[in-house]
């Protein structure tokens, strides 16, 4: 399952192996879109799809992994990347082939895997790549830009231990089904049938920083055959989707972020928080404490009190330096005085 960023309210899934060379639209209602058939490309089994950036700067692309090998037995793997088609949240159902699909072959460096999980990482442009079956599953990266020429070696870039503790020996439970990386390329979540782990940074220092860092569980709902996760366009939660299983009906599960800035004048306002947690910005703003819209004397008294008892807002962080302290008064007091 992946999220459009370029469709307001726009969910894209597809079928595991046996259907046809096509991806499906659907609305948060679960209200059927479209059936969208990629030209050119087979569909032996495909296994997760993620949105992203692509060769031409502003377009927004989907990608596709036929990366299924229950048996480790296909030498070759493939990527199928196409831009994102434009459509509307309510629409009627529509049947179009998407053209020009960009088909990228490539082959483990250590040899055949099975895998579930396809991430893209929209600062570099790399697709990343978890096996799914292994108590250390492997993580590969095929690097930016990809041939479409001829066959990529998918580079084999660390290992992770979902489950340090625990003997998963022989427990479906704990193979990686899925994952998805946040459009702002910060945080990654990698999904087993029974947990959803939530990995995060604060530097740059890319996606497997983030993953070498010890992750921490987040809300699930156990589903019947929960292979999907994916992340909300904006960051405010993300949602799962589980396989159909046994004729029981499939939810779109959705876990919104709640705490996250409240103020819904800010750049970052988010509108599933029920706690702020001081974060709220606007470049216009900045300086306006209070978030009452005015810069006045009003913001420098809380700033002060901010200040005193060791609290921190980005609003009140005039120089930038991560710390609110008197230099950032002083700034304050110029901004008013018009200096």
């Amino acid at each position: 399952m992946a999220v459009s960023q370029k469709n307001d309210g726009v969910f894209w899934t597809h079928n595991d192996s046996g259907d046809e060379n096509k991806i499906y639209a659907f609305n948060q209602d679960g209200q059927h879109l479209g059936e969208y058939y990629l030209e050119n490309c087979s569909a032996r089994d495909w296994e997760d799809m993620a949105v992203g950036p692509g060769p031409e700067n502003g377009e927004n692309y989907l990608y596709i992994g036929e990366i299924g090998d229950n048996s480790a037995q296909y030498d070759l793997k493939y990527v199928y990347r196409v831009k994102e088609p434009a459509l509307n949240n309510n629409q009627s159902p529509e049947n179009e082939i998407l053209e020009n699909v960009d088909i990228i072959a490539f082959q483990y460096e250590d040899g055949n895997r099975d895998a579930e999980t396809l991430m893209i990482d929209s600062i570099t442009n790399d697709i990343f790549i978890v096996s799914k079956r292994e108590s250390f599953v492997q993580v590969y990266r095929l690097p930016y830009p990809q041939s479409t020429e001829s066959i990529n070696q998918a580079e084999l870039v660390g290992s992770l231990d979902i489950y340090p503790n625990e003997n998963q020996e022989g427990n479906d439970f704990g193979f990686v089904v899925a994952g998805d990386i946040s459009s702002d390329g910060t945080e990654i979540l990698l999904k087993t049938y029974a947990h959803i782990f939530h990995f995060s940074w604060d530097s740059d220092g890319g996606i497997m920083s983030a993953l070498s860092n010890e992750p921490f569980q987040v809300e699930y709902q156990l589903e019947p055959q929960g292979e999907a996760v994916a992340w909300h366009p904006d960051g405010f939660g993300y949602f799962t989707l589980s396989e159909e299983l046994f004729s029981i009906p499939t939810h779109l599960y959705f876990y919104p972020r709640i705490v996250g800035c409240m103020n819904s004048e800010s750049d970052n306002y988010n509108p599933y928080a029920l706690e702020d947690d001081g974060t709220c910005a606007d470049s216009t703003l900045l300086g306006d404490v209070n978030a009452d819209g005015v810069i006045n004397v009003l913001d420098v008294v809380m700033l002060i009190d901010f200040i005193l008892n060791s609290e921190y807002i980005v609003l009140g962080d005039l120089n930038g330096d991560g710390n609110m302290d008197i230099l950032d008064v002083v700034l304050l007091v110029n901004i008013i005085l018009g200096e």
